[in-house]
């Protein structure tokens, strides 16, 4: 999760991007929830590759992210960007025993437990073109036989979600230190995927798993969409309290499934479908739905769509007016403000 997340600025000029919100907890959050619901077995360490650029407010998030999952968090730096292989191999002190990778801009959803008795498993989904991603392509025994990088022609459809799992770490490891020893590069960095070919090549047997929605949140409007995707997941899961209870609603209509934060302040307000509002936000005479609100916000006179708006922004409507005027579809960044005549 070292990138810089330059596809869904302005919202990562201030936030690393696996720290922005989903149905109000951060990505990379939700995402190690997941993970960590479909492992057969507990995760004892969590390993987070960042950039220094960070900052150490934001790794104490990260660690703290890893004590609410009964995990010891660690926080390594990827100085300079040479590739995934490269990446993961700055947390080798780490890559012992059964591991579990994950790239840090994906969510996704499943109902099966992780076989751990298995090699390695390569998590995929299958998608209509996929000429964008990488692809595996399996044999007759389901065995992933071949590993392509966005191919131009047919040969699978079964992209590459970026999640994986090695039932022996050092060997992993082991693997990705011999392509940084002998200078094995793709287009001028380290892949993950050399790794792999080799460690098939030597007879690893590597399964697909599959998912049964794999959600991006690499732009603003697939944000969006995973933030929609994701509260209907947790409305069907009835596991997680939507509603802070010290939000204050008067006069509002909610849309179920939507999120609202703590010490939130609503007045005749239609909410959602598919609304995260984030704590502290102010929100009056106002039509919000798919969308994401982020904390502190305010929001007057408006009608929001498909938006999404920073922490301590502003959207005004004109003379705030309790009937909401042209309906916005907005990404804004923090402490911005708009004011519509």
């Amino acid at each position: 999760m070292a990138g810089l997340g330059k596809r869904m600025r302005p919202h990562t000029l201030t936030t690393a991007k696996p720290l922005l919100p989903i149905a109000g907890k951060a990505i990379v959050e939700r995402l190690m929830e997941d993970i960590v619901r479909v492992c057969d077995q507990s995760v004892q360490r969590i390993a987070f590759i960042t950039s220094p650029s960070f900052g150490k407010a934001v790794e104490q998030q990260l660690l703290e992210v890893a004590l609410k999952l009964g995990a010891t968090g660690s926080i390594h730096y990827q100085e300079e960007a040479l590739g995934t292989a490269h990446a993961i191999l700055c947390a080798r002190e780490y890559l012992d025993g059964p591991v579990v990778v994950a790239f840090a801009d994906t969510l996704f959803k499943a109902d099966f437990v992780l076989d751990s008795s298995q090699e390695g498993i390569i998590w995929v989904k299958k998608v209509e073109d996929p000429r964008a991603f990488g692809v595996v392509e399996l044999n007759e025994a389901g065995i992933i036989r071949a590993f392509h990088e966005k191919p131009e022609h047919f040969v699978s459809d079964l992209a590459i979600i970026g999640i994986y799992y090695f039932k022996d770490g050092a060997y992993l490891r082991n693997e990705l230190q011999y392509l940084v020893d002998h200078g094995v590069m793709d287009k001028g960095e380290y892949q993950l995927t050399s790794a792999l070919e080799n460690m098939k090549s030597k007879g690893t047997a590597f399964f697909p798993g599959t998912v049964s929605e794999w959600l991006d949140c690499g732009n603003k409007d697939a944000t969006v969409h995973t933030n929609s995707r994701y509260l209907d997941y947790l409305q069907e899961r009835q596991n997680e309290t939507l509603i802070d209870p010290s939000a204050v609603l008067e006069q509002c209509t909610v849309i179920p499934p939507c999120y609202i934060g703590a010490d939130c302040r609503l007045s005749h307000v239609v909410l959602g479908p598919h609304v995260s509002v984030g704590p502290g936000s102010r929100i009056e005479n106002a039509v919000i739905e798919s969308s994401l609100v982020r904390e502190h916000a305010n929001i007057q006179g408006v009608h929001l769509r498909s938006s999404m708006t920073g922490a301590y922004a502003k959207v005004m409507g004109s003379n705030n007016s309790k009937t909401p005027g042209t309906t916005l579809e907005l990404s804004l960044s923090d402490y911005s403000e708009i004011i519509c005549p």
